[in-house]
């Protein structure tokens, strides 16, 4: 009898430091051994002709979130877990919101009992909003200590951004106890203000949603948020990258020794602020933010990736259909930007967009594709190398990627709850062919085999990526010396 459960045979194992052919042999959901002709195996998929690469780990994803008036993202955690499968991403981190007035403990039990339908491994980050005495001396250490070891924080939107004191008790308490802050850099005042004057000229149009933001809001709170976290001596990743001043702000910071890392998204890549631009209320499936800026700035952007600058690439999935009356034409199809929900579907998309914009185009190498897509993410939150790796002892996340395969996408071709896709009509080379999910087949051309409620919860516990440096102003220590 064999001892291996499975045999993938005849592929090229692609990972962030190279490619070699071997066989991987899989026990128990791990994979249990790497090389020529591996003996056995209970049951056998021929990968001849194919790269393997590890699932795919996604950082960010809003997942049926609840929003404070009520309502929750339309993709649910089955749907949206479908959507990554069949696009070859095999882990997500999604988002834990709280409400200002409330506390964590309002949402934080609801969500994690809807994440528990998922057929994706799953890990959470904690939207903070509202840093109370007790939020911070209590509930944010109680909950990095359950494994939830990543904190949001946004620098804009009502009713979500931080001010720079909160943000610094923020940053203060996750040194404290060993946690990664994420940060949405735009500055809100900014924003506001642009907004006002838009909406005061008559400009109303989706396109204007690109100009109430501009890549100099960006830039600005980019560098405010490196500067709070160098004083209080706090590792920190900055969210969805736009563009070029942003990334050298990060740039900047990296050459200075401070632990900062930049996460961009494919969308940054193919689309633009013309798309916003189209006729009608047509503009708003393009709607994010940051805004897509140009292809000028994209290839700004695909520069900082090669050179390490931004190190990994999410999707920043946060789906609203364009149809109906919850999610773009939520106030009307002839809405103000402003009040247009601004976020677009990409968890299926991401790796097939990336390979085909990066690999596919001599802008990236295939380990670098490996490592912005799987390898970093998951070193980066502290799930490296049980995720992001084909390695003896990882999970048997792997998916068999047909390097030749041209796709043109369509919604059609999606599996998200979402009734449009903003990539309709790209065409990409290279496509995931089957996917496994710890050595269980859950997806094979686009068919997702998985049931709901086979995903796992992700704890993450202390790492040393995200240790503080110990380099502090005067050498002085304010984040315990203050609540």
């Amino acid at each position: 009898m064999s001892d291996l459960d499975l045999v993938v045979r005849g592929g090229t194992v692609a990972t962030a430091s190279g490619a070699m052919r071997t066989d991987v042999g899989i026990r128990g959901g791990r994979i249990a051994a790497l090389g020529e002709s591996l003996k056995g195996g209970a049951r056998e998929i021929d990968a001849a002709g194919l790269l393997l690469l590890p699932g795919g780990v996604d950082t960010h994803c809003h997942i049926e979130q609840p929003e404070a008036d009520g309502t929750v993202h339309e993709d649910s955690f089955v749907t949206a877990s479908a959507a990554a499968l069949a696009g070859g991403t095999t882990t997500a981190i999604c988002f834990s919101p709280q409400f200002k007035g409330h506390p964590i403990a309002a949402t934080l039990p609801g969500y994690r009992a809807r994440a528990r339908k998922a057929m994706i491994d799953y890990s959470f980050h904690q939207i903070i909003t509202d840093p109370t005495d007790d939020v911070l001396g209590r509930e944010i250490p109680a909950l990095i200590a359950d494994g939830i070891r990543s904190l949001k924080v946004f620098m804009t939107y009502d009713p979500l951004h931080v001010d720079d004191r909160q943000l610094l008790r923020i940053l203060a308490v996750a040194r404290r106890h060993g946690a990664l802050v994420t940060v949405h850099c735009e500055n809100y005042e900014a924003i506001r203000w642009r907004t006002e004057a838009l909406l005061a000229a008559g400009l109303t149009a989706p396109k204007y949603h690109a100009w109430s933001r501009p890549p100099v809001v960006e830039r600005e709170a980019t560098h405010r948020a490196i500067a709070l976290a160098e004083l209080v001596d706090q590792p920190i990743q900055i969210f969805h990258v736009s563009c070029d001043e942003a990334a050298e702000e990060i740039a900047r910071a990296r050459a200075r020794g401070q632990k900062v890392w930049g996460e961009t998204c494919p969308q940054y890549f193919v689309l633009g602020a013309a798309d916003m631009d189209r006729p009608g209320f047509e503009g708003a499936k393009f709607m994010c933010s940051p805004a897509p800026r140009d292809a000028a700035e994209s290839e700004k952007l695909w520069r900082h990736v090669a050179r390490g600058t931004l190190d990994v690439i999410s999707s920043d999935h946060c789906g609203y259909s364009y149809e109906g009356d919850k999610g773009k034409r939520l106030h009307g199809a002839d809405a103000s930007f402003p009040d247009i929900p601004n976020g677009i579907p990409g968890v299926q998309t991401r790796l097939a967009i990336a390979f085909s914009e990066g690999v596919g185009k001599g802008r990236i190498d295939l380990a670098q594709f490996v490592a912005l897509t799987a390898t970093n993410p998951a070193r980066l939150f502290g799930l490296y190398p049980r995720k992001g790796a084909i390695a003896v002892g990882s999970d048997a996340d792997i998916v068999l990627w047909d390097t030749a395969r041209r796709v043109r996408i369509s919604n059609g071709l999606l599996r998200h709850a979402i009734d449009y896709t903003p990539y309709e009509g790209l065409e990409v080379t290279g496509w995931p062919v089957l996917t496994l999910s710890r050595g269980e087949v859950v997806a094979r051309d686009g068919v997702v085999q998985a049931e709901p409620g086979r995903g796992q919860f992700l704890a993450r516990g202390p790492y040393d990526l995200i240790r503080p440096t110990g380099r502090l102003a005067n050498g002085f220590d304010a984040a315990p010396a203050l609540p």
